[in-house]
This record gives C-alpha cells, structure tokens and sequence, in this order.
C-alpha cells in the first residue's frame, strides 16, 4: 500500500473493509428476478401525483443494472423517464467529489491528514466564531484537513442546516449550495461564480467549531473540489471528468446540460401545503447551457444509467479507476479520533469519504446490512451500495424538500422486501 494513502489508525478497519469488497465481487448478480415491491412502489408515487417520473437502477459488480421507470420527466411534456433521463442530484454530487480527492491521495498528491492550508494558503489561520452578535472570534485550536472535508467535521456549516447566526451568515456573503440561486431570499448574496471566489469568500469567513470537533453537515465538499483544483494544476470539472468520469464512461454527468440533452433534462418541483410548484422547468433551467461554479458539494446533473456506472466501480473494488484499498477507505470510518460521538441523524452511524456509513448500531431491520454505505440528495435522488448482497441501487426522482416523502426509506424498504422475497 502506497505511504500516500495514509490510512494511519484506521488501516486495520480499511484493511477488513477492502476483504469484503473482494468477496462481494464473488457475486455475479442479484437474487431478485422481479421487483413485486418496489415497481408498484414507483408507480404509486406518480399515480398519486408526488411526482412527474421515477427511474430506478439495481445492479451488481459485474452484471449490468435493471432498470424500472415510472411516468414522464416532467409535468409539462410526455416524454417517459428512463434510464436516460438527467436529474439533478445535488448531494449525490458529494461522494462523486469525494472519490475525486481520494484518487489525488492514491496518486500520491495528496494525504488524508494533510492540512488544507498547505494547498490552500487563505485557511491557515482561521478562527472560530464565539458570539455573532455582535461578531467575536477565536483561534482555531487545529488546522482543518482532506479528512475533515471529507466528512463533515471542518468546523464549516451549510445554510440548508436551519436559520442560525451562521446561516445567516453565509447567506449574506453568498455562500450557497449551487442551485440555491431558484430559491434565493431577499438579502441573500449573488452566489460565487468561480471556485476561487468562492474560496476567498468562504476563509474570510469563522468557521461554527475547531476543526475535527463535531460532525456538521456542510459546505466542505465544495471546498474540497477547490483543493483538488489546485492540487491538480487543473480545472476541478477538468480533473474529475479525466480521472473519473470518462473512464467509466459517464457521458451524461456534468455540471451543465447541454442544448442537444436538454429534452432528457427532468423538471424540479417544490411540495407545498398548496400542492407542487415548479421552481425549475427543463426549458428554462439553471443547468442548461450555462458552465456554473462547479460545485463539488451538489451542482452535478446525471441520470440513473450513469451514476450505476459509478456505484458499479466502487462495489467492485475501484474497477481499475481507483485502488481497492481507496475504495476501503471511501467506505471505512474516517470520523478524527477528536470528533464528538455524532447526533442528530447521524446518531450510531459512520461517516467515510462523502457517505454514511452502515454500523450495527445503526442498522434497520429490513434495511442496509452493516457495512453498506449511501447518500442521497436534496430533491429525492438517493443511492446506496450493499457489500453484504454485491448489490447498489440508484433512485432517481425530483421534489424539494426531500423531507416532503418518505421515497428514501420507502424505496429501501421495497428492494430488501422484494430481495428478501426472493429468497
């Protein structure tokens, strides 16, 4: 194992993880046949109205992935959604990133518990905020590192994490998720248009805790896309689409979509007490033909065939685009040593490179085995990848909030019911 992996007091759990991927790899393909459950489950979502279309892929790491779909793309046209249709999946753009900083520490650019400030100079003094009103600030006690962005526990926050001093905050100086710009409050700052504006603005900034004291779902993947862009020496959608995506031959994952896919481009909608209203119309999209900030934390666009491509390569072992051992560590806990015990709904749950990971304590009967690890983005995309089963599933749909619907826990509960089923 190369020294730049630096896998340091988690290389005995890395190490375990990485046997079970090479023995889920023994699978050559699911149990399930038919998917009693989860077919009707989709349908339902769009007969009731929830949704305008659904398309689901359920895969292996070595057969190609079924497909089941449900409705059209959106409520203005009569196109089906597919395999093909593109989505955008905000969070799920977080362990894409990811896998993208842990190719620069297999390659040897970059370790895990390297300070940020050494590619980033704007960061090597930051502070962290005592009082916002009026606004007081302290030393940092440690220096934020590629672990900390990695899994939340840089001391930066999001401001889809309430309506606190420190959103508040962010939103004064622009520091938005991407695609926030649809839904903007009066008061709220153009958002950056590159990722080095974004940078300057984000170490101008105190940071909500010292580095590696607590997990807090936040901006730091955003951030790692800028370390990547400068560890690199090239641009980060550059990097990611080389090192990546074309290797896996993801076509359709971009920040941007293009005029000739627009018709394959789904509609957004917001759940309302009033019923659904559209806040992102394929036509008229914020992600058509214009080259955003690219947004490591969730500005990419994909479609259910295309992120299998990626789920498939990580089940595998890294599929010749990353090391088996960078796969291990992805899906390990890579949680600091200094880190409180987790709350909220992390509670009993590991944390790795971008994704949640299953534990014991944390495993839900019917559910994801330990060991298996997910994300899922803010307008009801969701994925997770099942060792256990030598399995992933991908679940594509579009509505805001993501807590309007139960689609994440019900299209789990509808696979393991139907893989279960099948015996």
């Amino acid at each position: 194992m190369s020294k730049a992996l630096n896998l340091t007091r988690r290389g005995a759990l890395a190490g375990a993880v990485a046997a079970a991927a090479c023995a889920s790899q023994a699978r050559t393909a699911s149990p399930v046949r038919a998917y009693p459950r989860m077919q009707p489950l989709i349908d339902g979502f769009v007969a009731d109205g929830k949704v305008a279309g659904v398309c689901v892929a359920i895969g292996t790491a070595t057969a190609p992935p079924a497909f089941l779909s449900a409705g059209r793309t959106a409520f203005s046209t009569d196109t089906p959604a597919d395999p093909d249709t593109l989505w955008r999946i905000y969070s799920m753009t977080k362990p894409v990133t990811a896998a993208a900083g842990l190719a620069l520490i297999e390659d040897g650019v970059l370790t895990l518990d390297q300070p940020v400030a050494d590619i980033l100079p704007a960061f090597t003094d930051m502070r962290v905020a005592t009082s916002f009103e009026p606004l007081e600030t302290r030393p940092a006690v440690r220096q934020m590192t590629i672990r900390h962005l990695l899994t939340h526990t840089s001391g930066l926050s999001y401001v889809i994490n309430g309506d606190g001093p420190m959103q508040r905050l962010y939103r004064a100086h622009g520091i938005q998720p991407y695609g926030a710009q649809i839904l903007l409050a009066p008061g709220d700052a153009p958002t950056p248009e590159t990722l080095e504006e974004f940078g300057e603005r984000l170490a101008a900034l105190p940071l909500l805790d010292d580095p590696g004291a607590r997990w807090e779902y936040s901006i730091s993947l955003d951030l790692l896309g800028l370390v990547i862009q400068r560890a690199s020496g090239m641009p980060f959608e550059t990097y990611l689409r080389r090192r990546l995506l074309a290797p896996l031959d993801m076509t359709d994952t971009d920040f941007a979509v293009p005029e000739a896919k627009r018709a394959r481009l789904s509609g957004n909608y917001q759940v309302t007490p009033e019923g659904l209203r559209t806040i992102d119309e394929p036509q008229t999209s914020a992600w058509v033909d214009v080259h955003p900030m690219p947004a490591g934390g969730a500005g990419l666009v994909s479609s259910a065939r295309d992120y299998a491509k990626f789920c498939k390569a990580m089940l595998a072992g890294g599929a010749g685009v990353l090391a088996p051992e960078t796969v291990a560590m992805a899906r390990s806990n890579l949680l600091p040593d200094t880190a409180a015990p987790m709350g909220g709904y992390m509670v009993g749950q590991a944390f790795g490179a971008g994704v949640g990971v299953v534990t014991a304590e944390s495993a839900m009967p019917g559910g994801e085995p330990p060991g298996s690890y997910s994300w899922s983005g803010a307008a009801g995309t969701t994925m997770w990848i099942d060792p256990r089963n030598g399995i992933y599933v991908v679940a594509m749909t579009q509505f805001l909030p993501s807590s309007a619907y139960p689609f994440w826990s019900a299209t789990r509960a509808a696979f393991y019911a139907d893989l279960a089923a099948a015996g």
